[in-house]
Order: structure tokens, then C-alpha cells, then sequence
């Protein structure tokens, strides 16, 4: 009788201890789930509105001023499924033929191997890896920028401008302002000459700004 009643107590707290596993609250099927966590929001997709972007930078010249360029020709998306853009997924290209100083002689040096080398390597581009708020419209967006033939992490300061549904627009746009600064030399953007004084006639340090509108697609 002993034995029996030990082996019914064993029975007993195996078919509680299943029904209690697959009961757990914590676990839902698929559908209880999908249910729970309502419905996904698939990702928008939004491209640079290029009439109303723009793509600048800025290097010291002769120590004591700057000389500021721009990139005419430039292309870039964005996939995001966050109302906050966290999630956002970022590529960007600037054409190197396009670079833009007001000087042509100054451009086409520009072009040469001393700097970008324009015939081998046309294209600038960005790549992003992760797009943080900070707060107060802030964001930090680091990625890869490739240079020529080298590819380098970069952290740029986010300004987000806001987003406006507009007709006469032509939709829905968002617009942000991002600003960073490379050491060019670590782009093979080589060239360089001392003044008499002995400064560099080029920094090396470049400022780059790029004003960015985006519209949904």
C-alpha cells in the first residue's frame, strides 16, 4: 500500500509539473503573440530630395582661411521602421567629378591622384551602422565612409529638423543636418606643400556639412 501511494504521488506530480510547463504564462503560441504585440510596421523608405540638399565641406587654407567646396551630384536612402528613425539604415554617395570649389584649376587638382584620384575611384560613400538619439533632436550616426580605395569608421552629429506632409511638396519629408571632420590624410588624400612660414598650405583636417532633405517614398 505504501509503495502504491509513493508511486501514485510521482504520477501525480509529473502530470502537474507538464501541465504546468506547457501552461506557463510566458509562453504564448504564435498567434497569442502576433496578437500581443499588435501589428509590425513595415519599414518606410525615403530618398534625398537633391533640389533641397546639399553637400559641403571645408579645409583650412594658408593657415589663416578656409576654402569651402560642395559636391553637385550626390545620391543617397534611408529604410525605417521607428517613428523616432532609430532603426534607420542609411547609405549615401557623392560623385568625385562633381566636386565643386569656384576655382576650375583648383577642381581639377582635386580630381588627380595628389587627392581623390577621380578616374579610378568616382564615388564617395557612407554606410551607416547605427543611428542613436540623444535626446532634444540630437543623434549621433556612425558608419563607414570610403574615401578612394579606404574605408574608414566616422561618428556624425545629427541634427533632426523635423518631418512635414506637404502637397505642394509632393509628400512626406524629413529633414536633418549632419556635420563631421576626417584628417584627410588618413584617406590618402595626400598632396601637400609647406609656406614659407612653414604651415601647411592645405589642412588637414576637413569639415564636412551635409544638409539633408528626404522624402518618403
Amino acid at each position: 500500500m505504501k509503495h502504491f501511494l509513493s508511486l501514485a504521488t510521482v504520477v501525480t506530480a509529473f502530470v502537474i509539473g507538464s501541465a504546468f510547463v506547457l501552461h506557463t504564462p510566458g509562453e504564448l503560441s504564435p498567434a497569442k503573440k502576433s496578437a500581443a504585440l499588435g501589428p509590425i510596421q513595415a519599414p518606410a523608405s525615403w530618398v534625398v530630395d537633391k533640389a533641397h540638399s546639399n553637400v559641403r565641406f571645408s579645409v583650412s587654407h594658408l593657415v589663416v582661411s578656409d576654402v569651402d567646396g560642395s559636391f553637385k551630384s550626390f545620391d543617397g536612402s534611408m529604410t525605417a521602421s521607428k517613428p523616432d528613425f532609430t532603426d534607420a539604415a542609411i547609405v549615401f554617395t557623392a560623385d568625385v567629378n562633381s566636386v565643386n570649389t569656384d576655382n576650375e584649376n583648383r577642381d581639377k587638382h582635386l580630381k588627380s591622384d595628389d587627392f581623390f584620384n577621380a578616374e579610378k575611384f568616382p564615388k564617395i560613400k557612407f554606410a551607416s551602422k547605427s543611428f542613436k538619439s540623444l535626446g532634444n533632436n540630437k543623434y549621433s550616426l556612425v558608419g563607414d565612409l570610403t574615401i578612394r580605395d579606404i574605408t574608414k569608421p566616422v561618428t556624425f552629429d545629427v541634427s533632426y529638423g523635423g518631418t512635414v506632409t506637404s502637397a505642394a511638396m509632393g509628400g512626406t519629408h524629413v529633414g536633418f543636418k549632419a556635420k563631421t571632420t576626417i584628417n584627410r590624410f588618413d584617406y590618402n588624400l595626400k598632396w601637400n606643400a609647406a609656406t614659407e612660414a612653414g604651415g601647411a598650405v592645405v589642412g588637414k583636417e576637413v569639415e564636412i556639412t551635409l544638409n539633408i532633405d528626404m522624402k518618403k517614398s
